[in-house]
Order: structure tokens, then sequence, then C-alpha cells
């Protein structure tokens, strides 16, 4: 079982940038795909980028294409999403996810979550 840390959430201006990272506790985490999902409140928890275990292939969300880039290095077991251009709309809880199959859009692909984090992004 792997264990997921994320950190690097905050507070930020709309138009400024913020860069999560999700560290893994195990060094096998660099065999799984991981992904980065969010929840805004009352809504459902959505995803927004994924990339393969070796951070070759990666997909986004429409919604912030252009702005958040997935990559990783996996000899530091850490995952990262820079997240550019921040819209108020882009405020919510941010997970980290892992799963040993394919990085999809699809929630339930993952098995191991983080606790999650919040990024703000003010008018």
């Amino acid at each position: 079982q792997v264990q997921l840390v994320e950190s690097g959430g905050g507070l930020v201006q709309a138009g400024g940038s913020l860069r999560l990272s999700c560290a893994g506790s195990k060094g096998t985490f660099r065999l799984y795909a991981t992904g980065w999902f969010r929840q805004a409140p009352g809504k459902e928890r959505e995803f927004v980028a994924g990339c393969s275990w070796s951070g070759t292939n990666t997909l986004y969300a429409d919604s912030v294409k252009g702005r958040f880039t997935i990559s990783r290095d996996n000899s530091k077991n850490t995952v990262y999403l820079q997240m550019n251009s921040l819209k108020p709309e882009d405020t919510a809880l941010y997970y980290c996810a892992a799963t040993l199959t394919s990085a999809t859009e699809v929630v339930s692909s993952y098995n191991y979550w983080g606790q999650g984090i919040l990024v703000t992004v003010s008018t």
C-alpha cells in the first residue's frame, strides 16, 4: 500500500501560480500512474490531470489544458502539478491519486488517495 501526501496549496490571486506536490511513501511509487483531482464545495470530485508511471504520457481536463502541467520525479517519489493563470473557479480541494493500471479520468480507477490540499484563488 502506498501513502500519498500533498503539499503546496494555499491562497493566490487570480492570474497567479502554484505548484502542488504529491509525495509517495514507497520506492515502488515510481510504478504507479498518478492523477490529480479536485472537489469544490457542493460539487463532485473531478479529474484535473494524469500521467503514466514514466511521466511520458499525460492527459488533462479541458478546463485546465494550457494552464496546468503534471510531471513527476521518480527519483524523489514525487508528482507535481504546476498551475498557472489560476482562476477563481479553480478553487477546490486538490487530491493526488495513484493506480497500478493506467491513468484515466475516472475516480474509481485509482486505488490510493491523498488527504487533499486546499487551493483558493481570489479575485
